[in-house]
């Protein structure tokens, strides 16, 4: 906890309670005394909201237990172990393994959100005592006095005491894009974020009254909606719903009323052409992949505030950086100070030492000069003007009380401006021949000038005399570079967006190997209408002088072409292009209002941690649509199978352990290494298209391959035993097809994949051969003439599979 003493003129009044019908709050700028806190704390006024950046336990039990297949294939269950032998049961234990194994994964993944929200949780300044202290939002009380300065968020609802040239940005509550100026009195509500200046306020709703305390809420919470991949999926099942209710139907009528069969028997054979409808693996293992995908990137310190985030950084095609913060590191370094005209140099430092000491939480440009030049002393700040990315520099006014200040005097009022020597100076003047030679080098320059008028003037900057020029060295990130290199390798656009010098900021490009840094565009020439814009945005590499507003327009512009883009910033003036950008990537150490919008924050501040983002995002969404054909797969030939036997008025040739074992030996098991797996396929919209058009024809096949051989085998074999063995000829036909679809899906093969699919079939064989397992799996291959006659059966149909997925492949391009 870090605190700093509060100098207060006034005495202290009573602290006054805030609750319905107390009245105003009255302002007392040493804050509430340690009992006053505790009296508050004890009435329950406290900012109890608790951070919600996962589900709860309960909710995670619910959400993988009470699904509408978990419900059918629970009643089959029961049923099942009613009526059969607990090997036509085991469907029903395999479910409750993945139940189990979603809820526990997912369960993880809540204790690493859980623990990265703690560490990446906003820490307001508050008085209390006349001392300021970070605290933790939770333990804010009713009347407390917080602070704010640039890039704050207002985190419970209140009322201004202070207000020093404040600007508070209201759009996340209001979607009025500018900025609002607030003075003593004015109410500041939760959920909006200071632009400029500073000030401090007193809290008059804390916890789940606060305006924006469900805004807050949704914005942190663990989701799996408003994803592509989720939505596919749920197509998908919608559709199987409809195919499997009907066709079920007809299935439980064929069984037991028309074959008149023994009706526990009807029973299974029923429940065995149910079950395999229902792809019911792969909404618990694409749950899986998402949840061991946020734990992965939680322990590169990577807080995923959004879990589509993953899915949606692995669509992105553009990714828009800004300079400060992602490509150079927060600090910089004063390199030369140049005085220009008659200004004495002495005198000059003694200003940029006083402008540094009038701002109370300066920005990485100031700290340099701070850290390089110490306040005077004598120096009374009478007036400032806080940075805005709008207005490029800030200013403050003096009244200079030291003998020291080079005129003999004393008691001399000057007013100082510091920021863009291209908005400071006016077009065409000498000096910014120089400026841009030390912009070429990559350096950061600002100017210093005294400015003739007020500056509280509408245009402060008009007239004022350039003094001197301050040079900044930028610090590279180290690792930025390899990142830029990644992007570009994965096709995917890097577009630098800056509100500093296009040249300065290209060339800090340059240094990185960014293809394309030498175009450099200023953003002041940047055309307004969208189309013309986004022609610009997508010509040119590097964009200096770009407004907070433009920064959104141009996301918007990029968006309006079909890209999906990334924004990453770590400032006040990226918050709106953060929050209408499809992903957004805000740093650690970033402003409160940047992590609150930002889908995904980068805990540890490295630009690197983002390819690790994407490369998570590219194996899930790569995982997911193959083990999803391995699914449908099962589903369209389940369906074709049922169909065709109420046709032919046949027993359904499998019972429920025939295709526990197939499901188990060519979806389940492989299903779960292959979701897991490394892929670094870029992802593709349509998914749902994507999977169904492998999906269909090969369950097709599967499906007819299969059924011509329990009809072959119904012909060669009679008497008793006969519909085990026509049941086995049948199962070992499909159990051939399904591992070819397998071994497709398996592709491009890697020692593990390989041994991956001959283990399933091993582990085939093994069944087939040890007596015991035969009998506990009813299946017996009689002869030789139908095992093979299967066996060629398969074949046929594995090569008009591999046929079919090759033509899929050309066809669409995949």
């Amino acid at each position: 906890m870090t605190q700093r003493a509060i100098d207060s003129s006034g005495e202290q009044t009573p602290g006054r309670s805030l609750s319905e019908g107390a009245g105003p709050p009255a302002y007392d700028p040493r804050g509430l005394s340690t009992a006053e806190v505790a009296e508050r704390v004890a009435r329950g006024e406290v900012n109890d909201v608790p951070v919600r950046s996962s589900r709860s336990v309960t909710e995670i039990v619910r959400a993988n237990v009470l699904t509408r297949f978990n419900l059918i294939i629970g009643v089959l269950w029961v049923i099942m172990l009613a009526v059969a032998p607990i090997q036509d049961s085991l469907f029903g234990f395999v479910i409750i393994a993945n139940t189990g194994i979603g809820i526990v994964q997912e369960w993880r993944a809540k204790k690493t959100l859980d623990g990265l929200a703690v560490i990446g949780e906003a820490k307001p300044t508050v008085r209390r005592d006349g001392t300021a202290a970070e605290i933790s939002v939770s333990a804010i009380v009713l009347g407390d006095l917080i602070e704010l300065g640039p890039g704050d968020k207002v985190v419970v609802d209140g009322t201004l005491g202070e207000a020093d040239n404040l600007e508070i940005d209201e759009s996340l509550l209001t979607g009025e894009a500018d900025p609002v100026i607030k003075r003593a009195g004015d109410a500041v509500m939760s959920g909006s974020f200071v632009v400029a200046g500073g000030g401090a306020f007193t809290a008059t709703k804390v916890g789940r009254e606060a305006y924006a305390v469900q805004l807050a809420e949704e914005a942190s919470r663990f989701t799996l909606v408003e994803s592509e991949l989720r939505s596919g999926i749920s197509t998908i099942l919608k559709y199987v719903t409809w195919m499997m209710v009907p066709t079920a139907v007809g299935l439980v009528i064929s069984q037991l009323v028309v074959k008149e069969n023994d009706f526990k028997d009807s029973v299974a054979r029923a429940a065995g052409g149910i079950v395999p409808m229902i792809p019911e693996g792969l909404v618990l293992l694409t749950s899986v992949a998402f949840a061991i995908g946020v734990i992965r990137l939680g322990r590169k310190q990577c807080l995923v505030q959004e879990l589509p985030a993953i899915e949606g950084l692995a669509r992105v095609d553009v990714v828009c950086l800004d300079k400060t913060g992602t490509l150079t590191e927060g600090g910089m370094d004063v390199t030369e100070v140049r005085p220009l005209g008659s200004a004495d140099e002495a005198y000059v430092s003694r200003v940029l030492g006083a402008l540094g000491g009038s701002d109370p939480r300066p920005n990485a440009s100031l700290r340099a000069i701070v850290d390089a030049f110490p306040d005077p002393g004598g120096w009374r700040t009478t007036d400032t003007l806080p940075f805005s990315s709008a207005r490029k520099y800030s200013g403050a006014a003096f009244r200079e009380e030291d003998p020291r200040d080079g005129t003999g005097s004393t008691g001399t009022d000057s007013v100082w401006l510091l920021g863009a020597p291209d908005v400071l100076l006016p077009d065409g003047d000498p000096e910014l021949a120089s400026i841009e030679d030390l912009n070429e080098q990559g350096l950061r320059v600002l100017l210093l000038s005294r400015a003739k008028g007020a500056l509280d003037g509408p245009d402060a900057a008009a007239g004022s005399v350039p003094t001197a020029l301050v040079v900044l060295d930028q610090r590279l990130r180290p690792d930025a570079g390899e990142t830029l290199r990644y992007f570009a390798d994965q096709r995917v656009a890097a577009k630098v967006i800056s509100g500093d010098n296009a040249v300065s900021v290209g060339a800090v490009a340059g240094k990185l190997g960014l293809a394309g840094a030498e175009h450099t565009l200023d953003a002041r020439r940047l055309p307004a209408e969208r189309d013309a814009m986004a022609t610009a945005v997508e010509e040119n590499t590097v964009f200096g002088r770009v407004t907070p507003q433009q920064k959104r327009n141009m996301v918007a512009a990029l968006q309006s072409r079909g890209h999906t883009v990334a924004m990453t910033g770590d400032g006040v003036n990226d918050v709106l292009a953060l929050k209408d950008a499809d992903i957004g990537v805000s740093m650690g150490s970033g402003s409160e209002a940047t992590r609150a919008v930002a889908q995904i924050v980068l805990l540890d501040n490295s630009f690197a941690t983002l390819p690790s983002v994407v490369a998570e995002g590219r194996r899930v969404i790569g995982n997911i649509t193959r083990v999803a054909t391995l699914f449908l797969t099962k589903t369209v030939y389940s369906v074709l199978l049922a169909i065709l036997v109420v046709c032919f008025q046949v027993e359904y040739p499998f019972l429920p352990r025939h295709l526990t074992l197939l499901s188990t030996l060519t979806i389940g098991v492989p299903a779960f290494f292959l979701a897991l797996a490394p892929n670094k396929e870029r992802a593709q919209p349509h998914f749902v298209r994507r999977v169904m058009r492998y999906a269909i024809p090969s369950g097709l096949i599967a499906g007819a391959a299969t059924f011509l051989t329990y009809r072959l085998a119904g012909n060669h074999y009679s008497g008793a035993g006969a519909l085990d063995a026509e049941t086995s000829a049948a199962t070992l036909t499909l159990f051939l097809v399904s591992m070819w679809v397998l071994a497709i899906i398996a592709r491009p093969y890697t020692w593990w994949r390989i041994l991956l699919v001959a283990s399933m079939g091993v582990a085939f064989l093994i069944v087939l051969a040890v007596p015991w397992l035969q009998h506990f799996f009813a299946l017996r291959l009689v002869g030789t003439t139908m095992p093979w006659a299967a066996v060629a059966v398969a074949a046929a149909a594995s090569v008009l599979l591999e046929y079919v997925w090759r033509l899929v492949g050309r066809r669409f391009g995949a």
